[in-house]
């Protein structure tokens, strides 16, 4: 317990640093870029014309508003695999200031989850605006969608971390993870209904995927207008704290060595 409690202290001695690395972030990703924060909104919204094109009317998926269905899904698919992909990198990238100055180094990993969390923020004024062209119900229940983020961020910063110290040691980890996040993208239903599948392949995704519980979250607040189900919301915490505390483990136990590899 002393351990974590001087942990937490070092996270708040070191809070104007994690300030400034996420501002760094956020500025370096539109940086000489004309339409600037803009991106933010249009990238996505273009991705998801393309994708309502292909999968809607070439494959004639008989899904209700399906833009409003396939950008929920979208959306936070997106963040998980940004967010944990620059996680990866943000010990190897940052070794020379680890190397010279004492730093938490888990501060590197939390600033690039949070912001991509920002850009996620950003990206929810391009949903308004699908669900407003699409003729899609505002409701109340439309305002819980920090509890869903909140969850999948506790989850992203967790495999982030163990990602993080993994690709210290074995730089193939990159490759093989973007096998498996290509994998993870189609066992989870983003754009087709999780009805479609096999029922041996419907049972694991709705039981095995953690992604699953946060997009079915993420569609009842905002495709069905109504209440997550209590099971995906118990579901989404334990996979987010089990993936946290897993995380955290793995890099505090390895981060002694992060010097003589970095």
């Amino acid at each position: 317990m002393r351990i974590w409690m001087a942990r937490l202290g070092d996270f708040f001695r070191y809070k104007d640093l994690l300030k400034q690395l996420v501002m760094r972030d956020v500025k370096l990703k539109y940086r000489r870029s004309v339409l600037g924060y803009l991106w933010s909104v249009l990238d996505p919204l273009l991705s998801m014309i393309v994708m309502t094109i292909v999968f809607s009317a070439m494959f004639q998926r008989n899904i209700d508003n399906f833009p409003v269905y396939l950008f929920t899904g979208q959306l936070l698919f997106n963040f998980m695999r940004t967010s944990t992909v620059q996680a990866m990198n943000s010990i190897n990238a940052n070794g020379t200031l680890i190397k010279k100055a004492y730093v938490p180094k888990y501060i590197f990993t939390f600033s690039k989850v949070i912001s991509t969390l920002i850009d996620l923020l950003f990206t929810m004024v391009a949903l308004a605006f699908v669900m407003l062209a699409t003729g899609a119900k505002f409701s109340i229940y439309n305002l819980l969608f920090p509890f869903v983020l909140l969850q999948l961020f506790v989850f992203c910063l967790g495999l982030g971390l163990f990602l993080a110290q993994a690709n210290v040691f074995f730089r193939d980890v990159q490759h093989i993870y973007n096998a498996v996040t290509m994998a993870w993208m189609y066992l989870t239903p983003i754009f087709y209904p999780v009805e479609s599948l096999p029922g041996s392949v419907r049972f694991i995704v709705e039981h095995c995927n953690p992604m699953y519980y946060y997009v079915k979250q993420f569609r009842d607040i905002f495709y069905v207008g109504a209440l997550p189900q209590a099971s995906y919301v118990a579901a989404g915490c334990i996979a987010a704290a089990a993936m946290l505390l897993f995380g955290t483990a793995m890099f505090f136990k390895n981060q002694n060595r992060f010097i003589l590899h970095i």
